[in-house]
């Protein structure tokens, strides 16, 4: 038997597909504002999935993502109960900016209260309305303004199932990354829902690549939860990496990389130069570990000590082959 599913006091009966707007307090000028959830029911019994993005409002390779998922023709043949939600923080992505009009970091106060911050009212309806009503979810980020980061899973390996929940996604990387205080993924795995978090590309672009990547990785982990029919066999095995650390600035200047995202790295190896303009003298950046470049900065001003280069260090990084595209944006 098929259950009834509610979300913000509407019905959605196996079958139907509906778009639901979660709502959230007002703007100065009194416009109203809701997050978009659309809602697909499958005829057939399965788990119940959601796909979110914007968390950051800048991160928009995500929402992209959602839009492509969601015309999917193969979505025809769900079982089970898929939540997208392209626009989890309404505000910020209004404003082009990671943050919230309080400044908060949606991403920091999970899983929120009614009685908090603008932020923290807005983590208290995600977590009941959407979280706490699915068995899975997925959580796209991109990198911060003027970071990018090459595609991966991140994932925290406490719960056994999350190692091959990860693995079905078919990313290239999957760090094992710890949970952070008031993060979804930490409030979440505390209310008993796993959930995997997609890092690709760079913040404030659409970048195609890391969009099918995202796209074909939901598909992906929709099929291994048999929520849909095998769509795409998933490639190598891929490389675990258990740690990762940013290489700082030694000095301020202008930082030009000699590596790109996805480089293998050793350890003591040239990672770029960071020149000094008035002196025209340069300096030499050396990486303090192995492994493979998983962040860089697209900024070439930098201050001493400003992050530059994100290293991951994994056992099977020898066997990592890069044949991912750059900056093709739509």
């Amino acid at each position: 038997m098929v259950h009834e599913f509610e979300l913000g006091g509407e019905v959605i009966l196996p079958g139907q597909r509906k778009l639901i707007r979660l709502s959230m307090p007002s703007l100065f000028d009194c416009t109203e504002l809701g997050i978009p959830v659309h809602v697909i029911r499958g005829k057939k019994t399965g788990p119940t999935l959601f796909v979110c993005a914007a968390i950051h409002g800048d991160e928009i390779n995500g929402v992209a993502a959602c839009r492509k998922l969601l015309r999917k023709k193969i979505l025809a043949k769900l079982k089970g109960t898929l939540l997208v939600i392209p626009i989890v923080n309404v505000f910020g992505f209004n404003s082009a900016v990671r943050y919230l009009p309080d400044r908060k970091d949606l991403n920091r106060v999970f899983p929120g209260s009614l009685k908090g911050s603008l932020a923290s009212r807005m983590a208290h309806i995600f977590m009941n309305e959407v979280v706490k009503k699915c068995d899975y979810g997925i959580d796209l980020h991109t990198g911060a303004i003027h970071r990018s980061n090459y595609p991966h899973i991140r994932v925290s390996f406490q719960r056994p199932l999350m190692k091959k929940l990860a693995a079905s996604f078919g990313a290239k990387v999957i760090l094992d990354s710890k949970l952070r205080d008031g993060s979804l993924r930490q409030a979440a795995y505390e209310a008993g829902t796993p959930v995997l978090l997609f890092e690709g590309g760079q913040a404030l672009r659409f970048e195609k690549k890391v969009i099918d990547v995202a796209v074909t990785g939901i598909l992906n982990v929709m099929s291994h939860l048999k929520m849909l029919p095998t769509v795409e066999k998933v490639g190598s095995t891929p490389v675990v990496a258990k740690s990762s650390g940013w290489i700082r600035a030694t000095r301020s200047g202008v930082f030009m990389p000699s590596k790109k995202l996805g480089d293998i790295v050793h350890k003591g190896e040239i990672i770029g130069k960071i020149s000094d303009l008035l002196n025209d003298k340069s300096y030499l950046v050396k990486s303090k570990y192995e492994g493979l470049v998983l962040g860089i900065s697209n900024l070439p001003l930098v201050n001493e000590g400003d992050a530059i280069l994100n290293i991951a260090s994994a056992k099977n990084i020898k066997e990592f082959a890069d044949d991912f595209v750059y900056n093709d944006y739509l």
